[in-house]
């Protein structure tokens, strides 16, 4: 693992805890409304093996399983603390708790109907090796559905941007009891791609019907990508 990747893995074990929490109030009690979302879209078109990758808590990979009962649910994250939490919550019926690294997954080629994701890709060291991980575990025709954060854009941007920096720390520190952490992930949003280069990577990895849907003033997006049959 590299000395980047061990640093965000420490971040995420810190800030387990309070981590629903502190999403709950960041977004203002939007982010499992996403999730839903994103789980709506991902088993769409049917399925029996989905992937959540970063799965944190699990929220989104138990709402993949609620859209889809008779599915099996990989959830897959590189934080021991992030996976105890998840292991600790309710309705974990078919759903197999696993510790993997993004940029290189444990599990077979075409083995996954879908891929869904919440907040890994402004925290990978090699996002080209993460998506195209995840273009191999996939199915053909199956799909990777995407919940990130994107730095604001468009007339507002520098005040949002003002607010971002400002809130989100006093809420990590306040709330989250990290704030460093939290000044981590608004760095991490802030310097993160936009929405126009990160659909050229996720097509450069051999995605098609790339699509986005902005949440939150832009500041959040759903993400939509198919790999060809």
């Amino acid at each position: 693992m590299r000395n980047e990747d061990s640093s965000v893995q420490a971040t995420f074990n810190n800030i387990a805890r309070r981590y629903d929490l502190m999403n709950k109030l960041m977004t203002l009690g939007s982010h499992r409304r996403w999730c839903r979302e994103v789980a709506i879209y991902a088993t769409g078109r049917g399925g029996q093996r989905f992937l959540d990758l970063a799965t944190g808590t699990g929220v989104i990979a138990r709402a993949v399983l609620a859209q889809s009962p008779d599915s099996t649910v990989v959830g897959a994250d590189f934080s021991e603390s992030m996976l105890n939490v998840a292991r600790a919550g309710e309705g974990n019926e078919g759903i197999e708790w696993q510790f993997a690294d993004a940029h290189e997954l444990p599990f077979e080629d075409a083995e996954f109907d879908g891929v869904t994701h919440g907040y890994l890709l402004r925290n990978v060291s090699d996002l080209d090796r993460v998506l195209n991980e995840q273009f191999r575990v996939l199915k053909p025709g199956g799909v990777v559905v995407a919940l990130e954060s994107s730095p604001p854009a468009g007339i507002l941007a520098p005040f949002i941007r003002t607010g971002m920096r400002v809130v989100i720390p006093t809420l990590g520190t306040v709330i989250g009891r990290d704030r460093e952490a939290y000044q981590y992930l608004v760095g991490s949003t802030l310097g993160f791609l936009t929405p126009e280069a990160l659909k050229l990577r996720f097509e450069q990895a051999g995605f098609t019907d790339v699509g986005v849907k902005p949440k939150f003033m832009g500041t959040n997006m759903i993400w939509t990508a198919r790999k060809p049959r």
